[in-house]
Order: structure tokens, then sequence, then C-alpha cells
């Protein structure tokens, strides 16, 4: 079973930038897409963005498009997440995930089986 874990949350304040990052473990990092996801207090869990196992596509929340980049460096099986313009709703705790079966891309959150434990942000105003 895969092991998922975040790194890079913190306070920023509004405008500011984090970098998170998701290093799994094992060999089959590059046969799976990757997703990120949030979750505020009181909210369900969200897409936030997804990249396919190659790192030939990608797609993103419409909240955070423009804003956030996701990137992967299969070499180092880890998954990025560039945020940028940071607002104050962007404020959540961050997982990234993984589907159930390989060589398959989606951004449905029903789909994704494996989570990491997650890691705050939190922009200020």
């Amino acid at each position: 079973q895969v092991q998922l874990v975040e790194s890079g949350g913190g306070l920023v304040q509004a405008g500011g930038s984090l970098r998170l990052s998701c290093a799994a473990s094992g060999r089959t990092f590059s046969s799976y897409t990757m997703g990120w996801f949030r979750q505020a207090p009181g909210k369900e869990r969200e897409f936030v963005a997804a990249i396919r196992w190659s790192g030939g596509s990608t797609s993103y929340a419409d909240s955070v498009k423009g804003r956030f980049t996701i990137s992967r460096d299969n070499a180092k099986n880890t998954v990025y997440l560039q945020m940028n313009s940071l607002k104050p709703e962007d404020t959540a705790v961050y997982y990234c995930a993984r589907p159930k079966g390989s060589y398959y891309y989606t951004t449905s959150v029903a789909d994704y089986a494996s989570w990491g434990q997650g890691t705050q942000v939190t922009v200020s105003s």
C-alpha cells in the first residue's frame, strides 16, 4: 500500500505563496494520476488539481486556475502544488491522493483511494 506524506503548509499573508510537496512510497508512482484536494472546516473535501501519470495533462478547480500549478517529478516520487496569490478562502487542510487504479485520469474525490495525512494552509487577510 502506498504511503503519501505532504509537507510545506503553513501560515502566509494574503497575496503570498506556498509550495506543497507530497512524497510517495513504492515503485509505481509513475503509473498513477496524482491529485490535490482540500477541506475547510465545516465543508466537504474538494478537488484542487490533478496531474496525469506522465505529467502531460493537468486539471484545476476554477477557484484556483491561474494561481496554482501542479507538477510532478517521477524520479523523486513527488508531486508538488505551487500556490501563488493566496487568498483567505484558500485556508484549508490540503491532501494529496492517488486514485484506485493506475493509468486512470480523474478529478472526482470518490475515485481516490489513497490519501496523505494532510497539511494545514492558513492564509491571513
